[in-house]
Parts: structure tokens; C-alpha cells; sequence
């Protein structure tokens, strides 16, 4: 049972059969164990079927349907879609190592030949939603990745860390509906301990943003957002103009110690000067205080008090 793990990916019609049946064994001992579970009906219905056949089907950036072949015979199966024309980031949707091959480390060879792969096909990196799922977590630990935020619907993701260096550069939002923008803000939301964002309160922050009450600074690693920090205006007596209110400030966890945080609040300042804001300022916990002073945010302006209404 040390033999070479190779991949093979479904072709026919006959082995998309099969890879299909495979999924949904999957899902019914792996995922979905309880009857009642609310998304089973989804991914066991027909548009769920439909929307990753799409995937597959499309001419670009497509959804692969791999099996895990070893010893004459298949052990399991992945289901990776990469975007070559983004940045290269391979996200693996499933992946699974049939119950009786577990054990004795198959499961990292298969990941191994994955990632092997996924270098050959054009990826340079991989990231996975893994379900909250404290066994997951840990196998996914075990070959590299680390946790790194949520997704846009707040599911915890995990991330292999790209090997290459990418510059990182900033911009300020322009599509108020973006979806890694939900993604950044519920990734802060989480971190903080605050609920992810509702689709009532995704409609709301989007309209803030048309409305410009509030501006984004997005720290792209090529098309990726790895960051982002915000700027809300509100007019002052004590200085009869606009002043602003720097808040939202988040970096993924694996992109942090890149130079991000300074390129965001230093694009967050020059746009408060060149939009003839007289001042920003920021409220932070004491644990924060000495980063946002090497930050720039060195003016005391005494004790921020607040009444939640």
C-alpha cells in the first residue's frame, strides 16, 4: 500500500457518473450526517447539480473532477477550480479519501499529489472552506494551511500560503457590491466577535458606500483583496469642516507583515488631505493603542465615550 498516488480526472460521461455518485456518498457519510440538516436539501437537489456542472462546463477558470488513483484502483476524489486568469489561487470545493483507505497518512499523499497538480495546471496557490469542523481544521493544519478569515457567506476559510512574494498595492473601492469586500468585512466582524453580516445589512453598508458616506481602501495582492481600512466623513463645529472617522480595519491573517497596514492607512490619510478633510481620527482599544501610533496616529485627543443607542 506505499504505492505512487496519481490523478486521473473524469472524463466520460460514465466516470462523471461516478464521480458524482462518489460526491453525494460524501456528502451523506462525511457532511450531512443528520437528516435534518438544513442545507442537505440544497446540495442534494438539482440546482446545486446544475451550478457545478456550469463550472465545469465553462471554457475558463473551470471545476475539475479528479479521483485519487492508486494500485489499479480509485481512493478517493477532489473537485479543485482554478483561476489562472486571476491570481492563480486554486480553490479546492471538495476533497475526500474513501473510508476505507483512511489512515497511515493517505490522506496527506493525496493532498501532496493534489498540490502537485495543481502547480502543473497552472496554480499557485490553494485555498479551502473547511466547515468549522475542529477535524478538518486539524488535517488541513497538518499539510500547511492556516486559518485565514471567512468567506463572504461567513464560512471559516484556510489558506496554503503562496510561496511567491506579490506586491501589494491599494485602491479605493469602486463597486459597492463587491464580493471580497463582504468577505474582508466578515472576516473583521468575525475576529472582533461580532456576527457576520446579514444580506439586510450587506444592502446597507453598499448603499452607505453609493452614497459616500463611507469610502473603502482595498489592499489588493495582485487582483486579490488581502485588506482593507474605511473612512467615514462627519462635519465638525470645532473646526466648521469635515473630519473623518478611520474604522474597519482588517488584514488577512496570512498576508499580515507585508507592509499592508501602512499602505492602507497612508492611502486612507492622502485622500483625507486631498479631499480637504481636516482631520481622522480612530477609536481603538488600549491592546491597539501602540500600533496605531507607529501607525501615524500619534494626536491624543483625550477619552472617546460613546452611548449605544
Amino acid at each position: 500500500m506505499n504505492s505512487r498516488i496519481t490523478i486521473r480526472e473524469a472524463i466520460t460521461e460514465s466516470e462523471t457518473a461516478v464521480f458524482w455518485k462518489r460526491l453525494y456518498d460524501y456528502f451523506t457519510e462525511d457532511i450531512f450526517r443528520d437528516p435534518e440538516d438544513e442545507d442537505r436539501e440544497y446540495f442534494f437537489g438539482e440546482e446545486y447539480h446544475r451550478q457545478i456542472q456550469n463550472l465545469h462546463d465553462r471554457p475558463r477558470n473551470r471545476c475539475h473532477y479528479l479521483f485519487f488513483h492508486r494500485d489499479g484502483q480509485d481512493i478517493g476524489f477532489a473537485m479543485p477550480v482554478i483561476y489562472t486568469e486571476e491570481d492563480g489561487k486554486c480553490f479546492i470545493m471538495e476533497f475526500c479519501v474513501y473510508p476505507e483507505f483512511r489512515g497511515d497518512g493517505t490522506g496527506r499523499k493525496c493532498v501532496t499529489a493534489l498540490l502537485e497538480w495543481v502547480e502543473e495546471n497552472g496554480g499557485l496557490y490553494a485555498e479551502l472552506n473547511y466547515g468549522g469542523d475542529c477535524r478538518r481544521r486539524h488535517f488541513w493544519e497538518g499539510v500547511g494551511f492556516l486559518e485565514n478569515g471567512v468567506d463572504e457567506w461567513g464560512e471559516p476559510l484556510m489558506l496554503l500560503p503562496p510561496k511567491a512574494e506579490v506586491p501589494i498595492t491599494v485602491e479605493v473601492l469602486a463597486d459597492p457590491e463587491d464580493w471580497q469586500l463582504k468577505k474582508l468585512e466578515n472576516g473583521f466582524l468575525r475576529e472582533i466577535g461580532e456576527p457576520t453580516l446579514t444580506e439586510e445589512r450587506q444592502w446597507q453598508l453598499a448603499q452607505a458606500i453609493r452614497e459616500g458616506k463611507i469610502t473603502f481602501f482595498v489592499a489588493k495582492r495582485g487582483c486579490r483583496a488581502v485588506g482593507m481600512c474605511s473612512v467615514a466623513k462627519c462635519f465638525s463645529t470645532f473646526t466648521c469642516s469635515e473630519v473623518a472617522v478611520f474604522e474597519d480595519f482588517y488584514i488577512e491573517p496570512v498576508f499580515r507583515g507585508k507592509g499592508a497596514a501602512r499602505q492602507l492607512t497612508r492611502s486612507a490619510r492622502e485622500w483625507c488631505r486631498e479631499n480637504g478633510i481636516a482631520s481622522i481620527t480612530v477609536c481603538c482599544a488600549p491592546c491597539d493603542e501602540e500600533m496605531y501610533q507607529a501607525l501615524g496616529f500619534d494626536t491624543p485627543l483625550g477619552i472617546t465615550l460613546a452611548h449605544l443607542c
